[in-house]
């Protein structure tokens, strides 16, 4: 089961309802790409016991949340979770503010701009606009980015009060296994930086060929962080371009939409 969450408040146990987290880490599972997991998936995914993944994936086939392809013998996302999706993008209205920008700033820059937030350890992106120019990944929204090697991911934590960042990390570094220190010491210098820089970078960290360059700031109206980043291919977009003209538009464009960080 899988505990990280944006609930920063100690966890009352008794308030917590485990089957329930439970039945949500199996719509978790689904990453981008994903049509359809069995069984044997979700037990791999979430460490469930099957006999445990058997009973949630049937209450949430049931409920509409999941879709079972017979002839398979595996489940797909239904109408239920979009609906939820939809719900929380329509009901945003810095989505509706910011969609505007990204779409100029991606123009202007030539690249791909986003807006994410965090979800568990991930960050995950609430709108990415690309240019018609920009070459790069189809990445699109609702697709997630590592904490540790994304500069979203680097900019969250920058912002993060320090006792929250080092337990942020300390998780950060136990998911990512082997790796985990090497990735933590390298996201803790871009976290330093950002003392001086107001920004957070990733030069081929987070994919060989992407470069990309992140902002975080506080939503006015329901007081969370959230991260403007632009993302482009490193082969034609090196780090003199990101220092020097995309983080200031970026750092602008934070200001304008909230208060940065």
């Amino acid at each position: 089961m899988s505990l990280p969450s944006t609930f920063s408040a100690p966890l009352d146990e008794r308030k917590f309802v485990v089957a329930l987290a439970r039945g949500l880490d199996l719509l978790r599972a689904f990453q981008p790409g994903d049509t359809m997991l069995g069984n044997r998936d979700f037990v791999e995914r979430t460490g469930l016991p099957k006999a445990t993944v058997n009973r949630l994936a049937y209450t949430l086939t049931v409920l509409g949340y999941l879709r079972l392809d017979e002839r398979h013998g595996k489940y797909a996302l239904d109408a239920g979770v979009l609906s939820l999706g939809f719900a929380l993008l329509s009901g945003s209205d810095m989505l509706e503010l910011a969609r505007p920008h990204l779409r100029s700033l991606a123009r202007e820059v030539g690249a791909a701009v986003s807006l994410g937030c965090r979800d568990g350890l991930d960050m995950v992106y609430l709108e990415t606009i690309r240019s018609e120019t920009a070459l790069t990944l189809g990445l699109a929204s609702g697709s997630k980015l590592s904490m540790l090697t994304s500069s979203m991911g680097r900019a969250y934590l920058a912002v993060q009060p320090p006792d929250a960042r080092a337990a942020l990390l300390a998780e950060l570094k136990k998911a990512a296994g082997r790796a985990g220190a090497m990735l933590v010491a390298e996201a803790e210098q871009e976290i330093a930086a950002f003392a001086t820089e107001r920004c957070c970078y990733s030069f081929r960290a987070w994919h060989d060929d992407v470069n990309a360059v992140a902002v975080p700031f506080r939503e006015p109206r329901e007081n969370r962080w959230l991260v403007l980043s632009c993302s482009g291919p490193a082969s034609s977009m090196g780090e003199e371009v990101f220092r020097e003209n995309v983080a200031p538009r970026l750092k602008a464009l934070a200001a304008r939409l909230g208060e940065p960080g």
